[in-house]
């Protein structure tokens, strides 16, 4: 799950692939047309819309001699819906996440936050 949710964060990540999700938002469209609307060469508008098909964002479907590109909406609920399961998880749930979740644990007790934070404060008054 959470690779697959890097993977797209990574993706929606760069402001052009953003727009490219907003347009494709209203209407499916082809390379051409949003070339047109986003004022960019084809072959770079492909090369972001290869990143969003990989990471499954976008489909592509084929319509005479054109390919027309239309968000992968259930894709993307699937990846709102990990995501929020993902923030709501116990850090001590998650796989990879043992040494994080031990550090929180005690964070309360570590001097050099709390040396930090004193610090912090003497220095704001």
């Amino acid at each position: 799950m959470e690779k697959r949710i890097y993977k797209a964060f990574k993706a929606l990540g760069e402001p052009t692939r953003l727009k490219i999700i907003k347009m494709l938002s209203f209407q499916g469209m082809c390379v051409c047309e949003l070339s047109e609307v986003l004022d960019m060469l084809q072959p770079r508008v492909s090369q972001h819309l290869k990143i969003l098909k990989d990471a499954e964002l976008v489909v592509e479907n084929k319509e005479g001699y054109f390919v027309c590109y239309t968000l992968n909406r259930d894709e993307l609920d699937k990846l709102w819906h990990d995501f929020n399961l993902f923030l709501e998880a116990e850090v001590s749930s998650l796989p990879g996440y043992e040494k994080e979740s031990a550090r929180l644990d005690n964070l309360s007790c570590n001097e050099k936050v709390k040396e930090i934070k004193e610090k912090l404060k003497s220095e704001s008054r």
